[in-house]
């Protein structure tokens, strides 16, 4: 595969192109190197990515119209795994346009670009904070999930839409994935393990939101990745089943999919931190805070139909991953 993958410099991103490097496809890394936080970490990402013969780095902002279409018509994809996107619920309360701009221009680009140069599959990333004021757990693709609570998740919902009118009228094949608070190794340093383990270390309080009782499907890095894969290298196909008197979110008669990755496990923010402070060897000094504007209280997700298509289960217990990333973070930082 000739794949580009947006968000090269990313977390999740780095990761996937890695993988793809490794297994011996070619990946054109995208990435405009903002500084929504630390642009040092971004670059570091990227280093370990330049050995490899098959990488292309560019360095390019997906609202920018003109020098999508050239890169989508010079290179010629095969595939497009689309990650590069304004996260984070609660900076979307600060700074709206960026998300507007990154979330829904940007990735309308992508669309174009997929439609007019023959890509045989976009992979996107979506997010569980779709799920907004849904209470039902676990949450199901098959859910109705028409009240999100934030700016962000919002605009992964409106990018699920735009992406089944491309695969309905242009029979463009689309997967949207439904990540569920992912962790682990070069993770993204305003994610709660990355911020608690630093104010940890450095002897400083953190701040624990709705005091610890919110639950989240904490998700390892490799169990993401594992499942972008398989999802990547398979097409998805018209549902024959569905049915517009009983329409299934999820599915479409057109080429289009939604699948959630987490792992099946939704986790109680207190026990996280205990996980963490036993990885650690220190105690955290908790500053328990009301719930913020935009969150919800938990996560959960039903991972059936991604077993049932591609055999894959996340599986990594929280206990292996947070160990995983403080190795890698006190490495890293010398700490």
């Amino acid at each position: 595969m000739h794949i580009l993958v947006t968000g090269a410099a990313g977390f999740i991103g780095y990761h996937l192109s890695r993988r793809f490097l490794e297994a011996g496809h070619t990946v054109v890394g995208l990435d405009c190197l903002n500084d929504y936080y630390d642009v040092q970490l971004k670059k570091d990402r990227l280093k370990q990515l330049e050995p490899y013969p098959g990488f292309v780095f560019a360095q390019l902002d997906m609202a920018d119209d003109a020098g999508m279409d050239a890169l989508f018509a010079e290179q010629k994809f095969t595939h497009v795994v689309n990650l590069a996107a304004q996260a984070g619920v609660r900076y979307s309360l600060k700074n709206p346009r960026s998300y507007v701009q990154s979330n829904l221009v940007g990735f309308g680009n992508i669309l174009e670009g997929c439609r007019h140069n023959g890509v045989q599959h976009l992979v996107y990333a979506s997010s569980s904070s779709v799920y907004g004021l849904n209470t039902a757990m676990p949450f199901s693709v098959h859910h109705n999930v028409d009240h999100p609570i934030s700016l962000y998740a919002a605009s992964k919902k409106a990018n699920e839409l735009m992406a089944h009118t491309y695969s309905h009228l242009y029979r463009l094949p689309t997967t949207g994935l439904r990540f569920f608070t992912v962790y682990g190794p070069w993770g993204r340093p305003d994610m709660a393990l990355y911020l608690f383990t630093r104010a940890i270390l450095e002897g400083k309080p953190i701040n624990v939101f709705n005091e610890g009782r919110m639950r989240r499907d904490f998700t390892y890095i490799d169990d993401i990745v594992e499942g972008v894969v398989r999802v990547t290298e398979r097409t998805p196909q018209p549902n024959p089943e569905w049915r517009g008197d009983a329409p299934d979110p999820s599915t479409s008669p057109a080429p289009y999919r939604i699948y959630n990755i987490g792992n099946n496990n939704a986790v109680e923010l207190g026990r996280f931190i205990e996980i963490l402070e036993d990885c650690l060897g220190r105690k955290a000094v908790r500053n328990l805070m009301p719930m913020q504007p935009g969150d919800v209280e938990a996560t959960y997700a039903d991972v059936d139909d991604l077993i049932r298509d591609t055999g894959f289960k996340p599986h990594t217990p929280l206990e292996q991953g947070i160990e995983a990333f403080v190795r890698w973070f006190r490495d890293y930082y010398r700490m």
